[in-house]
């Protein structure tokens, strides 16, 4: 494990520590990959986990505000970031229960014993409830942020077909390997990603910041596309829309009003499914909001575990 100390950029009303205590090393799953993981912060812990083909980038300002009274914990998921490549992609195991698993081992790492909050974006919603399934016990609050429970590809821009087209695109990328890297990897470094992004609206360039798309954009490029292709498709493969009503821990979910990944009516009914789920509702968001509108998120978190969790206030 190695330990330094940085100081972050302030971000909007955030009142994080000067020098908050960052330590990092790696945890080892039971099937002997190494995850990469790191803690900002001391106190009461959340774990944070990202979306499909996602590092840690996206919490940057999350860290920045909760580090100050939090340990904030982040990871990388097996062939993502800093945590050990898969060596052969055609067997390669991305799904959801194996990611669980591997929080698992995350956890046990950085937290020990210590109950913990799951908070999780996109895919990563799939992977706290899968968690939950198996470790509930070890949770005292969940914040799925911007996901679904399951089978995820279905609502994918509320278009029924999404799920063969990304069959049909997995194959294609399998067939044709380096030729397909060639291609997409320099579109995803050009100028041209951060248009489509847009353009699409799968970000709100009005407040997401093009330099923090960009690592996102950069960070795919650099993944092997048949293993994040087959992680997309391990999304709409499981289903953890059963554990929902078995939830009895403080639930807390965020939902943007233009997310195009996972529509906002999917928050609704994970909340009416959830006993006792509570909704924070983003006007004019995308599915990018952590980056979007991260203040807005933050406050509404920090009362929720105020609130909501015994031992989690500020100290």
């Amino acid at each position: 494990m190695t330990a330094s100390s940085s100081t972050p950029r302030a971000t909007g009303a955030s009142v994080a520590s000067p020098d908050p205590l960052i330590r990092s090393g790696f945890a080892t799953a039971d099937d002997g990959v190494r995850l990469y993981w790191r803690a900002v912060g001391e106190g009461p812990v959340l774990v944070c986990n990202n979306g499909v083909g996602v590092s840690t980038y996206f919490w940057r300002y999350f860290v920045e505000f909760f580090s100050a009274h939090y340990t904030v914990v982040l990871w990388d998921y097996r062939a993502h970031g800093r945590s050990d490549r898969v060596a052969d992609w055609r067997t390669a195991d991305m799904s959801i229960e194996r990611l669980a698993k591997d929080l698992r081992a995350v956890i046990n790492a950085v937290a020990g014993d210590a109950p913990v909050v799951l908070v999780g974006h996109s895919m990563g919603c799939q992977v706290l409830f899968e968690y939950y399934r198996n470790h509930a016990d070890r949770v005292v609050g969940l914040v799925p942020m911007l996901g679904s429970a399951g089978k995820t590809l279905e609502t994918f821009f509320d278009y029924s077909g999404s799920p063969r087209l990304f069959e049909i695109a997995s194959r294609v990328v399998d067939q044709r390997g380096a030729a397909s890297h060639a291609i997409m990897r320099p579109l995803l470094r050009s100028p041209l990603a951060w248009f489509i992004t847009w353009r699409f609206d799968l970000v709100d360039p009005m407040y997401a910041r093009r330099e923090d798309m960009v690592k996102y954009l950069g960070h795919i490029s650099r993944l092997d596309l048949r293993v994040f292709l087959h992680n997309v498709l391990e999304v709409q493969k499981h289903d953890a829309w059963d554990v929902l009503p078995t939830i009895t821990v403080p639930t807390l979910v965020v939902a943007a009003e233009r997310d195009a990944f996972t529509p906002m009516w999917l928050s609704r009914k994970i909340v009416t499914t959830i006993p006792g789920a509570e909704l924070l509702v983003l006007a004019d968001a995308s599915h990018a909001a952590l980056i979007e509108q991260p203040e807005n998120i933050h406050h509404r978190v920090q009362r929720f575990l105020e609130q909501r969790i015994p031992g989690f206030a500020p100290r």
